[in-house]
């Protein structure tokens, strides 16, 4: 009895939270796509990441082409709390792709839920080195 009144009394206190996952978020070096002479060069290959922080990531696309960005593996183990596009809040539990048609970026809020190695790509150009890395610890 006594072992589930401590419990009781830790749990009322906040003693087993470390912290609120959606409060200020680490931000991330800033990814930008279609950089370089050849507009296919990327600023960030690797972000190194751990699980439960929070953090926040800007993909900006020059507009070297059409990138429509991927990252199926990390975001399958992530949670997802928000994407803001210009002065707009896009509150969704998954996401498939970011599209960028031409220049312009997205800023997008999350917390790593699990360990691994995941990649992330514009689709169809993966093989001309527009690819990068989400490592979780």
């Amino acid at each position: 009895m006594a072992l589930v009144a401590a419990a009781l009394s830790l749990a009322s206190t906040g003693a087993l939270a470390a912290g609120d996952l959606a409060n200020r978020p680490e931000r991330l070096e800033r990814l930008v796509i279609g950089t370089g002479e050849s507009m296919l060069g990327v600023s960030v290959r690797e972000h190194e990441l751990e699980t439960g922080q929070s953090y926040r990531l800007v993909i900006e696309a020059t507009g070297m082409r059409e990138c429509a960005w991927v990252a199926p593996g990390f975001f399958k183990n992530a949670w997802l709390r928000k994407i803001e596009v210009g002065h707009v809040e896009i509150k969704a539990p998954t996401l498939t792709e970011l599209e960028f048609e031409r220049e312009g970026e997205a800023e997008l809020f999350f917390v790593p839920i699990r360990p691994g190695t995941y990649e992330w790509a514009c689709a169809g150009l993966e093989e001309r080195g527009v690819t990068g890395t989400f490592i979780v610890r």
